[in-house]
């Protein structure tokens, strides 16, 4: 028994490690990319070339004091951004990284990455609930109904390109690619709503609307700090890794370093190159394109694998 309880640590230990890493790293390529799209320098002071920037970030914001609000529920309030934290870890659990290498190998993988990217939501809503604070629980809410909405379209084309393949497995998936091709191309539509929609249920820009500044102070997070508000901003963006390996995984044939980092430049490429949405334009584009578009393709595909 104890020598199983060491070897789950071990394995994930083996999972969490490398994903803060890249965490850590990923926020350094954003920041550099952005500062190269308005002609900045970015960071460039800590270490050679600014690589030392993530740690010191990191370092700073463990050593920060921790305040809790007097009036929030603590223990919501505590296990808020554990939640979060926890969630997007075990999506990578079920990613195939080679053809025998997946620590959750196992029939059903779609839906664990569906059902753990849904459950997301929760983490934010407690956290809006339990700071009991109006700015924070208003963009709880417009979080929630943001990523519902987009988490339709998601499930949708997902299930078209399990019809294809014929599989609910991820590895299955991948080698079908191999055999008759990446569905880039003969999907790219589901690709786009695929893509457009994991920007949204992240909230990442131009669908930031859960964190607008100018409106909301800084959305469902504004009353965490220290390692609080590490632990949100973590799972934002391993979350943001996780799509961008599925997006590689799904659409060009199965997981490779290079494959997702171009897939992460797309995600800080569109924060530079757009404005952000108004709120209703936000649910317009979600309710009444994406959802009746996703719909029909999956009827489509249906249709296609019926015949």
């Amino acid at each position: 028994m104890f020598n199983k309880i060491i070897v789950d640590i071990l394995n994930f230990l083996l999972i969490a490690l490398p994903i803060l890493f890249s965490v850590a790293y990923l926020t350094l390529f954003e920041r550099k990319v952005l500062a190269a799209a308005g002609r900045r320098f970015g960071p460039n002071a800590v270490g050679y070339l600014g690589l030392l920037q993530p740690l010191a970030d990191g370092v700073k914001l463990l050593l920060k004091e921790s305040i809790v609000p007097a009036a929030s529920d603590k223990k919501l309030y505590l296990l808020a951004p554990i939640l979060t934290f926890g969630l997007s870890l075990i999506g990578y659990g079920v990613i195939p990284f080679t053809d025998k290498l997946a620590y959750l190998d196992f029939s059903c993988g779609l839906l664990l990455t569906f059902a753990v990217s849904g459950l997301s939501v929760y983490g934010v809503i407690l956290s809006g609930w339990a700071s009991n604070s109006r700015y924070a629980f208003l963009g709880a809410l417009r979080s929630a109904a943001q990523m519902i909405s987009y988490e339709v379209s998601i499930g949708l084309t997902i299930l078209c390109l399990a019809l294809f393949a014929r599989s609910l497995n991820l590895n299955e998936i991948v080698l079908y690619q191999k055999e008759s091709g990446i569905f880039l191309f003969s999907m790219f539509p589901i690709f786009l709503i695929f893509f457009i929609s994991a920007l949204a249920e992240n909230n990442r820009p131009p669908f930031d609307l859960p964190e607008a500044e100018g409106e909301l102070v800084a959305g469902y997070n504004v009353e965490y700090s220290a390692a609080g508000f590490a632990l949100f901003f973590i799972g934002e963006y391993a979350n943001i890794i996780l799509m961008s390996i599925l997006c590689s995984v799904f659409f060009l044939g199965g997981f490779s370093p290079f494959k997702a980092i171009f897939f992460m430049f797309c995600f800080i490429w569109v924060r530079a190159a757009y404005p952000r949405l108004r709120y209703d334009q936000l649910m317009r584009l979600g309710w009444k394109v994406f959802l009746p578009l996703a719909l029909a393709f999956f009827l489509l595909s249906c249709s296609i694998n019926l015949i």
